[in-house]
């Protein structure tokens, strides 16, 4: 069985936009995902059964308040960096139930953001971003749930959604 990802699912203008502007600059041979906002890349997959109740358990609270707060330079990437105090104290408090199983890459600080740009060369990178920063202004940003996926070595098998209380 492989990893279990869990992300945060975007209202649907939100989704549409990010995810014209990803299919818009991602090299179209390597984009096999749609815009998403990962909060975590590989918990084992013997946790499924406790991760779905979790889930469950968190979405049950109130829609999280977020912001697309700025452009990110990932080296050969570009993404817009998301601010969700919110979203943060529930990826916390799933890490803390989950500690001891948590990837390295998942143990690490969270950047939160959705990345439209990704194995690009660096003066493509610039060139993206410098484009976006002429006109971006922060703008809110819609989390209406969270989601599971089963990651499959590039795609992703959607396993489950959990819409937060004020979003169903």
């Amino acid at each position: 069985m492989s990893a279990l990802i869990v992300t945060a699912e975007l209202g649907k203008e939100d989704f549409a936009w990010l995810d014209a502007q990803r299919r818009r600059y991602f090299p179209p041979e390597r984009n096999q995902l749609p815009a998403h906002l990962t909060m975590f890349h590989a918990l084992p997959p013997s946790v499924e059964d406790e991760l779905r109740r979790e889930l469950a358990s968190h979405a049950a609270g109130p829609v999280p308040r977020a912001l697309l707060a700025g452009l990110m330079n990932l080296g050969r990437g570009v993404a817009y960096r998301v601010v969700a105090e919110d979203l943060e104290r529930i990826r916390r408090k799933i890490g803390t139930h989950f500690h001891g199983l948590l990837s390295a890459q998942d143990n690490q600080g969270w950047r939160p953001h959705v990345t439209i740009m990704n194995k690009a060369e660096p003066a493509a990178v610039r060139a993206l971003l410098r484009e976006l920063e002429r006109g971006f202004e922060p703008r809110s940003l819609v989390v209406r749930g969270l989601a599971l996926h089963r990651y499959l070595g590039g795609p992703w098998e959607p396993l489950g959604s959990w819409p937060f209380r004020a979003a169903r």
